[in-house]
C-alpha cells in the first residue's frame, strides 16, 4: 500500500471515529439537559421549598475573597434562606490544601455580608467536584432534599447528578450580579460539554468520592463542620 493510500485510509478511520465520538457525546449532553430541565427554576418565587440549599464551590482569591462566580451563587442561596424556601445552607468546595480554602472563604463572606444564624451554615471541605459534592451531601450530611444554586452553564449537570444519586433536588439559576464576558461564558460551556460526559460515567459506574467519613446530619448544628 502506498503512503498516500495509507494516510487516506487513516484519515477516513479517524474521521469516522471522531464523528462517532461527537454524536455520542452530543447525545449524552442532550440527555442530561433534557433530564434536568424540568427541575430547574429561574424565578425565585417558583422554587419549591426544600430543607437545604447547596452552593457548589468556585474559585477564591488568596483565601481572602470569593470570585464573582461564587459570590453570585452565595447571594442567590442566601436569598432562598432569607425567603424561607430553605432551612439550612451548605457550602461545598475545595479545601484540600491549607493555602487554598473555598469553603471558609465563602463562610467568612457570608458572615461579613449577611445576618444569619451560624448554626444553619454547613461546610463540606471535600467537595472537590460537583459529583463529590452531591455524593457527600447524601452520604455524609444525610441530605434528602435540596435546592442547588449555580450558574446556568453548570446547573443541568449538578441537578442531574443529585437526582441520579437519589436526592430530591431542584436547581435555581443564580442571577448574575456580574456581567461576564462572552469569551468567558463560551469557555465555561465548552468545559461543561466534556464535564457532562464525565458525570454521566461517574453516575453510571457509581464512582466513590475522594473522602467520605462520619455522618454529620444537615438537621444538626452547622458548627460541627467548621473545623
Amino acid at each position: 500500500m502506498s503512503a498516500k493510500k495509507f494516510f487516506k485510509k487513516l484519515f477516513k478511520i479517524l474521521f469516522i471515529l471522531g464523528l462517532i465520538f461527537f454524536l455520542f457525546s452530543l447525545s449524552i449532553n442532550l440527555y442530561i439537559i433534557g433530564f434536568s430541565k424540568k427541575y430547574i427554576f429561574t424565578d425565585i418565587k417558583d422554587v419549591p421549598e426544600k430543607y437545604a440549599v447547596i452552593v457548589p464551590g468556585a474559585a477564591v482569591v488568596n483565601n481572602r475573597s470569593v470570585s464573582h462566580v461564587l459570590r453570585d451563587r452565595i447571594e442567590a442561596g442566601m436569598n432562598l434562606l432569607d425567603k424561607g424556601t430553605v432551612i439550612k445552607f451548605m457550602i461545598s468546595g475545595d479545601h484540600g490544601k491549607t493555602d487554598y480554602d473555598e469553603v471558609n472563604t465563602a463562610r467568612k463572606y457570608i458572615l461579613q455580608m449577611h445576618t444569619v444564624e451560624e448554626d444553619k451554615i454547613f461546610m463540606d471541605h471535600a467537595g472537590f467536584s460537583t459529583y463529590e459534592t452531591m455524593y457527600r451531601a447524601r452520604d455524609v450530611f444525610c441530605v434528602t432534599d435540596c435546592c442547588i444554586v449555580t450558574q446556568k452553564f453548570h446547573i443541568y449537570r449538578a441537578v442531574y447528578i443529585a437526582r441520579k444519586l437519589g436526592l430530591d433536588a431542584v436547581g435555581y439559576i443564580s442571577p448574575e450580579i456580574t456581567t461576564f464576558r462572552k469569551k468567558t461564558i463560551l469557555s465555561w460551556n465548552v468545559r461543561e460539554y466534556f464535564a457532562r460526559i464525565k458525570a454521566f460515567f461517574d453516575v453510571l459506574f457509581h464512582v466513590k468520592p475522594t473522602y467520605l467519613g462520619d455522618q454529620i446530619p444537615i438537621t444538626g448544628d452547622g458548627h460541627e463542620t467548621w473545623k
